[in-house]
């Protein structure tokens, strides 16, 4: 599992390009609404949910990620 650096919280759409899992928006829409990604085990098919620190996102045939928020000051 990779561990993908955000500040705060990020949309699953926006982490996907994020982690450079895809490199469109579309590409994103495409997964997220055809089943291919897992929110904490569970199929996800909001674009809008939103991932906090210790989320873990499974991206059917591109692996697993682990949402890490940058904390200032921690």
């Amino acid at each position: 599992m990779l561990n993908i650096f955000v500040e705060n919280e990020i949309r699953l759409d926006q982490f996907l390009k994020w982690s450079r899992t895809v490199s469109t928006g579309g590409q994103s829409k495409y997964l997220i609404l055809n089943n291919k990604v897992k929110v904490n085990g569970v199929l996800e098919n909001h674009r809008s949910r939103k991932l906090k620190h210790g989320d873990k996102v499974e991206i059917e045939n591109m692996g697993s990620f682990r949402v890490v928020a940058n904390r200032e000051g921690s």
